[in-house]
């Protein structure tokens, strides 16, 4: 029986290794996300900073309702043990 998974939703560039850590992570997971390249839709870039309060730095990933961060912050939830818990609320 699969778990059901929060929506997952990353912005992303197509040359960054900190977007690809972040993708690899949530791969190794076995979920799905929905990418937005900025670097490709640049008129998007201004909905993520509005949703990351700021932030102009990709990756930013978005877990359900939280903003989970960029990379580090992805990394230091799965550290935590707190990662499961967002991507399978259920």
């Amino acid at each position: 029986m699969s778990k059901e998974q929060a929506e997952i939703t990353i912005y992303l560039s197509q040359y960054c290794p900190y977007c690809v850590r972040a993708k690899g992570l949530l791969n190794s997971k076995e979920v799905t996300y929905n990418e937005i390249n900025i670097g490709a839709q640049p008129e998007l870039r201004n909905e993520m900073i509005q949703k990351s309060h700021g932030v102009t730095s990709v990756p930013q990933i978005f877990i359900g309702a939280t903003h989970v961060g960029g990379c580090d912050e992805l990394f230091a939830a799965e550290s935590a043990g707190k990662l499961d818990a967002l991507l399978f609320p259920g």
